[in-house]
């Protein structure tokens, strides 16, 4: 059977159809603690809401961690990182209910100044301490939703993780961060106390026209950071990854040193992948997504990025880019011949809005990194403004995986392409990945494994919603009471 075939679009023609909304006037949006019901009586609108969902109060809280090493040391964003720690945090309401939310903590994509202040264990310690603040702050609170909570205590605990780090610029992806795991955990007591059983009913409905698409496969895109050898690269297209994710903004004394060693890396990537082939594109070559994570200065060595790929014959095979430059940055992008997507400058609706204007393509949706709460905000504004989206990992654990999975399974594919995105690369740096993988409460399942560079969404997945809500054993022992936690 021959494969389905979709025409991709040139850059023009992209922004076109991912950007030809960008100038219209945002819909009414909800301001920070406002309910469902607000919203809906400002519309007129009659609706299941989550302004009615049940007051849940937090009686008690727990919180442990695993530090998980890594294979060899992992370079991205002019640094390294050798484990990354696994907090698990409990909440207890006072219903009696009790569930554990997972985190993986990077501190080094968060911020690098932490880690150029602080040891790598030191800054994991400091984010741990964040985590423990905000468990902290919510003992004794009420809320209805997560978003709401989130909200709520999200100012002062910034404002804490600043004053813990000594950085009173610390990136706002610090505190998120932080946050993942005592998020996840507000998210399934919330389903729980309200009777929801799906990722669907989870979202509260103001956020759910942003996350209704039903993606039947996502590409798995495999990261290549500074260290990996090519060899593994070649391998992976061999395996039948045909999206593949290069880290750039290399290690260097100077920002000419660095895109030289970018260009350098990306030639030789692309050198060694030239006989390689996929039924998934129009033309049977891999896709990349280039990656500088926002180590580039100025618009100008973008331009010299993309202008060597086009001499080695590569740019048409470059689907994307992410975040090539720091949050602060305001070069416009709408001249730029491939799709830009925003990842960590964009904490907030106000961070994607002006990212838009800039004209970036879309966003890289990282609940697993920024907060789920946070996340449906994103997903929501990309929604109406027709803007593109996919999910980008942060190494996560098999668990977290597929939280980041019910994000990315339900937006819509770039223009052009016929599957979703999502990243995920913890099989490529975690020592213990195999047991990792076995703490999953649905290990076997089959949409949890790539079959040919994608994983396939069948029926079974939607209606388990990824296992989200079957807790793992192994992480609830780690914070059981009984461990005085």
């Amino acid at each position: 059977m021959t494969p389905h075939r979709t025409r991709e679009l040139s850059r023009r023609e992209f922004l076109a159809v991912a950007g030809a909304a960008a100038a219209l006037p945002l819909v009414d949006r909800v301001a920070p603690g406002a309910t469902a019901s607000k919203l809906l009586r400002q519309r007129g609108q009659t609706a299941e809401v989550s302004g009615a969902a049940k007051q849940i109060r937090i009686k008690s809280v727990g919180l442990d961690f695993e530090r998980e090493p890594l294979i060899r040391p992992t370079g991205f964003k002019g640094g390294y990182l050798t484990e990354l720690w696994q907090p698990v945090a409990r909440l207890d309401g006072d219903s009696g209910r009790s569930h554990i939310g997972i985190g993986t903590q990077s501190v080094l994509w968060c911020d690098p100044a932490v880690l150029a202040k602080h040891s790598e264990s030191a800054g994991n310690a400091l984010m741990l301490s964040v985590t423990d603040r905000a468990l902290q702050m919510i003992v004794g609170e009420t809320f209805t939703t997560p978003v709401e909570l989130i909200d709520r205590i999200f100012p002062e605990l910034y404002q804490f993780a600043c004053k813990v780090t000594g950085l009173p610029n610390l990136r706002r992806t610090f505190a998120l961060n932080a946050l993942v795991p005592v998020d996840n955990a507000a998210w399934l007591l919330y389903a729980e106390e309200n009777g929801i059983k799906t990722f669907d009913e989870m979202i509260p409905a103001e956020y759910r026209s942003g996350l209704s698409y039903r993606q039947r496969t996502l590409a798995a895109l495999p990261s290549v950071t500074y260290g990996l050898p090519i060899e593994d690269v070649v391998r992976a297209t061999q395996d039948g990854y045909f999206l593949i994710k290069v880290k750039l903004g290399s290690p260097a004394a100077t920002p000419a040193e660095m895109i030289e060693k970018d260009i350098a890396r990306f030639t030789a990537i692309h050198t060694a992948l030239a006989n390689a082939r996929t039924s998934k594109t129009s033309d049977g070559k891999i896709r990349y997504d280039l990656d500088p994570n926002q180590r580039y200065q100025k618009k100008e060595q973008l331009l010299q990025l993309l202008d060597a790929a086009k001499k080695i014959g590569a740019l048409p095979q470059v689907a994307f880019l992410e975040e090539p430059f720091a949050d602060e940055n305001d070069a416009d992008l709408h001249d730029v011949p491939v799709p830009i997507v925003a990842d960590e400058s964009v904490t907030q609706v106000g961070d994607a809005t002006r990212r838009i204007q800039q004209g970036y393509a879309g966003f890289a949706l990282k609940g697993i990194a920024k907060t789920l709460s946070e996340t449906l905000k994103i997903a929501q504004l990309a929604h109406e403004r027709r803007m593109v989206c996919m999910a980008a990992d942060l190494t996560v654990n098999p668990v977290l995986i597929d939280w980041n999975k019910n994000v990315a399974a339900r937006v819509p594919p770039f223009p052009g392409y016929s599957w979703g995105m999502l990243e995920t690369n913890g099989h490529q740096q975690y020592r213990r990945w195999s047991e990792m993988v076995s703490w999953h409460p649905c290990a076997d399942a089959p949409w949890r494994k790539v079959e040919q560079g994608v994983f396939v969404l069948g029926d079974d997945f939607y209606a388990r919603s990824g296992c989200i809500f079957e807790e793992p054993a192994h992480y609830r022992g780690l914070v059981s009471p009984t461990r005085g936690s």
